[in-house]
Order: structure tokens, then C-alpha cells, then sequence
């Protein structure tokens, strides 16, 4: 054979082989869920792309066979062909009996260097930027090879199979993707400027509602305002003037025999019509009840089930724990865009400390210090439930807690009510709670 002829020959062999890369690597590396948008739109590549995602034996089966075909092709015409090509030049510099083995293994390296940069590592770089679109541009050519060669794909593909049976291996492409990888993926959209600060914030924010209690966003029982059904005009006027809500429950005696609700704007209308502010269980509008084992993702749910915006939380000894809203649930999404909301709770004086209301919940608390997770949390949802948890009494001032490199500190006591914590950031982080 001449030199000519081999080099012809290793050049279509390294041409082939880059086809069989590219195919190789941009099949394994597209997206999914890239692909089904592109078949949504019409795209028929994009569909024939999934359907070998979905049953890659065969392709991967075919795309071995190039390669492999193809190495020996050119591993022949090296040592029969160009090796001779070597022998002249290396006999200016040496003549002795190692010289048809020098040759051969300058042949073996010189063909092996080209596949490698030329054959592999370049074209799966390239399929690795532009998976998509080298596999929309392959899929065609592919699914044809793939029907010539049927024989010896079924015949190679069912041994492969036959070995993952014995072996215990499943074959089958797994693409459902976790909470953890979708975190991840948000976090590299924002990296790349893709997704804003703010919006990774409300897309966490909305992955973590079917994961928070109701009670992370809810009016806490110790802040509800509320009417007695008997009150006097001038007790509700006063109420309203202090605290002026959009709703406000009504109880029969205690605020754990709720009755109902009445809106504010009911009470406006009548003091427009000097009409007295006499509450009675038929002007009453009706309450939607939810148990505190809801989630957020549940509670909403639950307000379009009922067509409802306002609803009380009770536990499971039929106590008012407190009350939610659909602002409540929204505000919990919008995170640091509704920030109106927790701002009075969390104040921050300086760049190592901030003053926390008991009531707090600990995802606000997450969000402002950046903490990953509080420990156990499933026990409590305010700061004044962590620091009783960790501590296990009753706290009282001065006891605190050191947690994620942050010291909580009781500073404000009410009746064996936490009111306010100290937070300051350690320089060495301890997790040992401690009492004076």
C-alpha cells in the first residue's frame, strides 16, 4: 500500500471516529428537559433524540463498534504502511538493528497522538459545549446506521444485556431530578446571571413551601387582636384604632371559641351609616378552620379549594394558635420583596448583631443570617421554641445559646415569655447552650 493510500485511509478513519465522539458524548450530555421543549414546538430531531435517551442499548452498542472498527482500521494501515514512511528518516540519525522497531513504535505513537487530539479529545469538548444541537444534527444518520448494522447491534447489544441481568444492573436512564440537584441548578443559573438574586430567592422560597408548617407564616396567638361577641362599641372602637387589621375574629368568652370573623370594611360601612357596632353570630362571616400540620404548599391548596383568603389555625387539642392569610402565604414567597413583613421582628444594629423577637420565625432567621438549617426543627417554629428547646427549661435573661457561629441571647423577658433576643456573630463557632 502506498504512503499516499494510508494517509488517505487515516485521515477518513479520524473523520469517522470524530462522527462516532460527537455522537457519543452530545447524546449522553443533552438535557432532557431542553430536548422535550424543543419537541413541544414541533421539532422531530428533538423527539428522535429522547426516543435513544430513553433506549440507548442500541446506540451505544452501535457507536462502540465505530470506534473500535475504526482504531484497528488505522492501528493496520500504521504498521503496514506508514511505519516504512519513518524508516528512511530515522536512518539519518541511527542505522542499527532496533531500527523497523523504532519506526513501527514512531508510527504507533504518531497514529495514536492524532485519534487522541483529533479523534476524541477535541470533538467530545465540542459536544460537550453544543450538546443539543450536534445531536439534533447526528440523530438522523445515527437511527440509520443503527438499521444497517441491526445484526451485529442485536447480536452485541443482548450479550451486553444478558451480562447487566446476571450482574444485578439496571440499564435504565434514570432523569428524575431531586430537590437537591434542582437547588443546585438554580444556584448555577444565578452564578451564570441568568436568574436574579431576587428571583433564586422566591423560587427557594416556593420549593421550601411543601416543606414549612403552616405556622412559619401565620399570626402567632400572642399577636391576634380580636372581639368578644358582647364587647362594648366603644372597646371595638378603640381596638380598631390601635390595631387596624382587615379581619378580626370574633370569640364567644375566650379567643379558643371562635365564632367567626368580621371584616373591617363591614365595620366602616356602619360607622359611615352611624350605625351602632353591635356583633351579633348572624352578621358574622363564616370561618375556614385548617390544623397546624399543614404545610404552606397545602394551606394554599387549601384557600383555592374554599375560595377562601383568611382562615384560622387550631392544633389538635382545638386551640387558636394563631391565624394566616393569603398575603401571610404570598409574603412567605416573596421573600425579601415583602420584607415589610419581618423587618420590626429582625432589626439589625450593626454588622455583627441584630435584635430578634421571640416570635420570630426561624425562617426568617435563616434567610437574614444565612443559616442552612436549624437543628431538630421539626420540634418548634419560633427563635423563643429553639432557645426552650436547646436550653430545656424555661429561659430566662442572660441565657443563651451559641449555634452556627451566631450567639442567641435572651435579653427581654415577659412572663416566662422570650420577647427579645440578642444575636451577635461569633469568630469561632460553638453549638453549646448555656444558662447563667
Amino acid at each position: 500500500m502506498a504512503v499516499s493510500e494510508a494517509l488517505l485511509i487515516l485521515l477518513m478513519c479520524i473523520f469517522v471516529s470524530v462522527f462516532f465522539s460527537v455522537s457519543e458524548i452530545s447524546l449522553a450530555a443533552s438535557r432532557k428537559v431542553k430536548l422535550q421543549m424543543l419537541a413541544e414546538t414541533g421539532s422531530i430531531r428533538a423527539q428522535k433524540v429522547l426516543n435513544l435517551q430513553a433506549a440507548s442499548g442500541k446506540f451505544f452498542t452501535l457507536i462502540q463498534i465505530g470506534i473500535n472498527t475504526v482504531a484497528i482500521l488505522a492501528g493496520v494501515v500504521s504498521e503496514s504502511a506508514l511505519s516504512h514512511l519513518f524508516i528512511p528518516l530515522l536512518g539519518y540519525v541511527y542505522q542499527g538493528q532496533y531500527l523497523e522497531g523504532l519506526a513501527s513504535t514512531l508510527s504507533f505513537v504518531m497514529v495514536t497522538l492524532s485519534f487522541i487530539i483529533f479523534a476524541d479529545l477535541m470533538p467530545k469538548r465540542l459536544a460537550m459545549a453544543y450538546p443539543e444541537q450536534i445531536a439534533l444534527a447526528i440523530v438522523i444518520p445515527i437511527e440509520r446506521l443503527i438499521v444497517i448494522f441491526t445484526p451485529a447491534v442485536w447480536v452485541i447489544n443482548g450479550l451486553a444485556n444478558l451480562f447487566f441481568k446476571l450482574l444485578g444492573f439496571s440499564t435504565v436512564r434514570n432523569d428524575q431530578m431531586t430537590s437537591d440537584e434542582l437547588y443546585a441548578a438554580v444556584d448555577a443559573s444565578v452564578e451564570a446571571g441568568i436568574i436574579q438574586k431576587e428571583e433564586h430567592e422566591v423560587i427557594g422560597n416556593v420549593m421550601e413551601m411543601q416543606l414549612l408548617g403552616v405556622t412559619a407564616a401565620m399570626t402567632a396567638r400572642d399577636s391576634l387582636v380580636y372581639f368578644f361577641i358582647n364587647e362594648p362599641e366603644e372597646s371595638i372602637r378603640q381596638k380598631i384604632k390601635e390595631s387596624p387589621h382587615n379581619r378580626f375574629l370574633v370569640c364567644d368568652n375566650a379567643l379558643d371559641n371562635v365564632v367567626g370573623y368580621v371584616d373591617s370594611k363591614d365595620l366602616l360601612i356602619r360607622l359611615l351609616n352611624q350605625e351602632p357596632l353591635k356583633l351579633s353570630e348572624s352578621s358574622l362571616s363564616n370561618l375556614v378552620v385548617i390544623p397546624d400540620t399543614l404545610t404552606l404548599f397545602e394551606t394554599m391548596e387549601y384557600f383555592k379549594k374554599t375560595r377562601s383568603e383568611f382562615a384560622v389555625v387550631m392544633n389538635e387539642y382545638a386551640l387558636v394558635v394563631g391565624v394566616v392569610t393569603i398575603n401571610d402565604l404570598m409574603t412567605s414567597v416573596m421573600g425579601d420583596w415583602a420584607a415589610h413583613s419581618f423587618e420590626e421582628q429582625i432589626v439589625q444594629r450593626d454588622e455583627s448583631s441584630w435584635l430578634v423577637d421571640g416570635g420570630t420565625p426561624i425562617s426568617d432567621v435563616m434567610r437574614v443570617l444565612s443559616i442552612a438549617e436549624f437543628p431538630d426543627a421539626q420540634y418548634y417554629e419560633t427563635m423563643a421554641g429553639f432557645m426552650m428547646y436547646r436550653l430545656r427549661k424555661i429561659p430566662k435573661r442572660t441565657d443563651f445559646v451559641n449555634f452556627s457561629g451566631y450567639k442567641f441571647e435572651v435579653v427581654d423577658i415577659d412572663h416566662h415569655k422570650i420577647d427579645q433576643l440578642l444575636v451577635t456573630r461569633l469568630e469561632e463557632e460553638s453549638d453549646k447552650p448555656t444558662s447563667l
